[in-house]
């Protein structure tokens, strides 16, 4: 997969190509991540890639120009960060790894030129109700969470755990030593016992999404063992 970023600020990005598990997906060729720098496409002497707003008002606005002949070096899907966008999920993560390509614009300043967005961007994704200074942040989020579900950039079982991959919060995680300081690791995950482990965390990531985040249960169609496990969370809590 292909993943554009386009950006004022190419060096935010540096460390984030070579580091972890996007610079081992990038080493292995399974996964492109190309930096475009927008002034690369200013052809003005100052390479100037902002300008006042019209009509007046505070803060600059991206220019439209450089932003659409970076563009037309890029395929697929367009997206653009803003807090007006729609707040971004796993479900949306899922459907963005399918693509051979996609390219995010990073906005700046008071964002990026109106006419941009209305020619040119197919989906508008914000990562909170909250603002940032630029794009670069949400551009690398949206980036990493997409990556980890390429195939062979990580096993497919450890994604499929993540929380909201599977519509629930994931379960509490353990490793070495069983014991610390007196804190015991449950002794279900010490048996051996595959299928009763596999319930264990079922049951946890039911009971951690119950009291954490209701909201996400509204609707869900349980199965026949999430039945059996809620009622004894319930009467658990109770």
């Amino acid at each position: 997969m292909k993943i554009n970023i386009l950006t004022l600020f190419p060096e935010f990005f540096n460390s984030f190509k070579v580091e972890s598990i996007i610079g081992r997906a990038i080493k292995h060729e399974k996964l492109d991540i190309n930096i475009i720098n927008i002034r690369d496409y200013c052809f003005d002497k100052h390479k100037q890639a902002d300008d006042t707003p019209t009509g007046g008002g505070a803060g600059m606005v991206m220019k439209p120009e450089p932003i659409f002949r970076a563009l037309e070096t890029c395929n697929g899907k367009n997206i653009y960060v803003s807090p007006q966008g729609i707040v971004f999920n796993q479900k949306i993560a899922i459907e963005l790894s399918k693509e051979k390509e996609i390219t995010i614009i990073c906005g700046h300043y008071e964002g990026i030129d109106e006419r941009v967005i209305e020619k040119a961007v197919d989906l508008e994704i914000s990562v909170g109700d909250f603002v940032l200074t630029g794009g670069e942040i949400p551009a690398m989020l949206i980036a990493d969470c997409i990556a980890r579900m390429i195939p062979d950039v990580i096993k497919k079982e450890s994604y499929e755990n993540d929380s909201f991959y599977n519509g629930l919060l994931d379960c509490p995680h353990y490793t070495k030593p069983p014991e610390y300081e007196g804190l015991k690791v449950p002794e279900v995950l010490l048996s051996g016992h595959h299928k009763k482990i596999e319930e264990w965390r079922l049951k946890e990531s039911l009971k951690r999404t119950l009291l954490r985040r209701p909201d996400i249960l509204k609707g869900r169609e349980f199965s026949k063992l999430e039945k059996k496990l809620m009622k004894e969370i319930e009467n658990e809590i109770k």
